[in-house]
């Protein structure tokens, strides 16, 4: 899903961020579907005449040298696409995102709270819940070779207003009315 909804974050990026040209997209290189983020993220730039240019990470002590290269290169803004290492690493990305003043797009809404401007993506609370349920179906006895592979159904946009205001950003009443959540009002 998250190749899929490249398109739908930096669409919601470009209306919170109405001036935005530059976007850096924070890549984990430890993921091995790093490909197929960078090219759906780039179609999606293009499609939205934005430059948009992938930047790896390999370790944590790599994150803060990441970001002083993303701020020389004038990004308007970091998009950060899936990878373990950052997710782990969240909080000293979304100190980096706030330490260059870049308004910052995620994947994951638990992101979000530090220092992330905004989240698109699945709402990974309702997923787990929904899979709670296929374990009680496997252990009742269903196999799960038979059981249907499902998708997310349920996405959450988060803003944190906190963010947008050391920033300077007024998030549009669109998006406003859109979220799901509002952070830290």
């Amino acid at each position: 899903m998250a190749v899929d909804l490249s398109g739908k974050r930096l669409q919601l990026l470009k209306e919170a961020v109405p001036n935005l040209s530059r976007v850096a997209l924070l890549v984990d290189a430890t993921t091995s579907s790093n490909d197929l983020m960078i090219k759906a993220n780039q179609a999606a730039a293009n499609a939205l005449q934005i430059t948009l240019w992938p930047v790896e990470a390999t370790a944590p002590d790599q994150i803060d040298p990441v970001f002083s290269k993303i701020a020389e290169d004038h990004a308007d803004a970091v998009m950060r696409v899936t990878g373990p290492m950052l997710f782990n690493e969240r909080a000293r990305v979304g100190a980096a995102v706030m330490a260059h003043g870049l308004p910052g797009m995620c994947v994951i809404a638990e992101e979000v709270p530090y220092g992330y401007l905004m989240s698109y993506g699945q709402d990974f609370p309702d997923f787990f819940r929904r899979a709670v349920a296929y374990a009680d179906k496997i252990l009742k006895g269903a196999k799960p070779a038979d059981l249907p592979v499902e998708q997310p159904t349920k996405f959450k946009l988060v803003l944190n207003l906190r963010t947008a205001s050391v920033l300077g950003i007024g998030f549009p009443q669109s998006l406003i009315l859109s979220a799901d959540e509002m952070i830290g009002a």
